[in-house]
């Protein structure tokens, strides 16, 4: 370890990852290694892998490729996603000298101990099955606002899906260690904080559940946002909306995975609602706060998605008050059983399918907002950004810019919009 002093890291893919990257620098940090940005030289570089998409595995090797020509002495590390699912086709990535599954992503500083001594590349992975640990983990790069994992793994079986394989069965943190952690984000003067899982609603110990969560944390002091991440239709029930709609400090925002207005690709993706489920989780949230933001996410170009399939999912979503889409073009994963399914799209189709829905988001975005102008609704402002600009978000997620003044840095101030 005495040779190795600094380490930069690089996440791939979503808020969960985030968290995850962030508690292994601090794990670093304890050990006496200087944390340094991506495009610096460093001993270590640690990328933390998605495999949602093609993409994900792509940027992975161009980011390997990256290092070697700026500090080909240097050590590399792969975890994440892609490593537990694909360890030995990173192995043969030319630079790389660690990989690590879901099992060991957590074990990293041990492993950086015996990491010169080696030769050759080190593979550390496991059965899925064989992970059942719960780590929590929670970002801190930012003061104003920290991603906390409180779920991981995922008991869903999605036919799209590779996250069961390679994060495992769904298993959660107590909620006493959850209360323990928020209150430790307070006392370092953080003012929001997100909640993050695979499957965020199937949180729950024996006995314990999402519900339960939401209410203690509701009543801890110094915390003043909590926002839901994503949650799945089928598990945000009344009482939680309810519970939001009457909270201190949970944000009148939800994210909630919608992947097709098509119940007939619904029913191919094996996911666990109908459109009429969802449309109802909505009618919901607007009955008891108009003013919600709601995000979706979708995915075109499912295979069997015909243009009357997505048609069926435009009108639905170009009806439905949802705030704006997360919009992701299908691609094929090994190991899943969409792999199986005939009437693959083609790509351009697919890529012009995204194309229509991205510009719906925009339209939506543009709706939800246009009430809110000339009103007062409170922001949180972040740091400034590289214009001398900061920016913020109120309540509803309305994203707000404006010349930087340091005084509001983590503050919130009751804005116009």
């Amino acid at each position: 370890m005495s040779a190795i002093r600094s380490v930069a890291f690089h996440t791939l893919g979503c808020k969960l990852n985030y968290s995850e990257t962030s508690s292994l620098g601090r794990m670093l940090e304890k050990e006496g290694f200087e944390k340094k940005e991506f495009d610096q030289e460093a001993d270590v570089y640690v990328i933390n892998t998605c495999s949602v998409t093609d993409n994900a595995d792509k940027e992975c090797r161009q980011l390997v490729r990256r290092i070697q020509r700026r500090a080909p002495e240097s050590y590399v590390v792969i975890t994440g996603c892609y490593a537990q699912l694909k360890p030995a086709e990173i192995a043969s990535i030319p630079g790389v000298d660690l990989v690590l599954g879901a099992a060991d992503k957590f074990n990293l500083p041990l492993h950086l101990k015996n990491l010169p001594q080696q030769q050759g590349v080190k593979i550390c992975s496991c059965d899925i099955d064989d992970v059942n640990s719960f780590t929590a983990s929670w970002s801190s790069q930012d003061r104003t606002r920290s991603f906390l994992k409180v779920q991981d793994g995922c008991d869903y079986n999605c036919s799209f899906c590779t996250i069961p394989l390679a994060r495992g069965k769904s298993r959660s943190d107590s909620i006493a260690n959850v209360v323990a952690n928020v209150k430790e984000l307070s006392a370092a003067q953080t003012k929001e904080i997100v909640l993050t899982g695979v499957n965020l609603g199937d949180f729950g110990l024996a006995g314990e559940n999402f519900y339960q969560l939401i209410q203690q944390l509701d009543e801890i002091e110094g915390i003043e946002r909590f926002r839901i991440s994503s949650i799945e239709p089928n598990l945000l029930t009344k009482e939680i909306i309810s519970f939001v709609a009457k909270s201190k400090r949970f944000m009148p925002h939800f994210h909630i995975p919608l992947q097709s207005g098509s119940n007939r690709i619904l029913g191919l993706m094996q996911r666990r609602y109908k459109r009429e489920l969802y449309s109802q989780r909505v009618e919901w949230i607007k009955a008891l706060m108009p003013h919600a933001a709601i995000g979706a996410d979708v995915i075109v170009g499912f295979p069997g998605e015909t243009n009357e399939d997505f048609a069926e999912t435009y009108s639905f979503l170009q009806a439905l008050p949802v705030t704006y889409l997360h919009v992701f073009t299908y691609s094929e994963r090994e190991n899943t059983k969409a792999l199986g399914l005939p009437g693959a799209v083609p790509l351009p189709v697919r890529q012009q399918r995204n194309k229509e829905l991205r510009t719906l988001s925009f339209v939506k975005t543009k709706q939800f907002t246009a009430p809110f102008h000339e009103t007062i609704r409170p922001v949180l402002f972040e740091k400034a950004d590289n214009e001398g600009l900061m920016e913020g978000y109120t309540d509803n997620y309305i994203r707000v810019q404006t010349p930087y003044r340091a005084e509001w840095v983590n503050k919130i101030v009751n804005w116009t919009i």
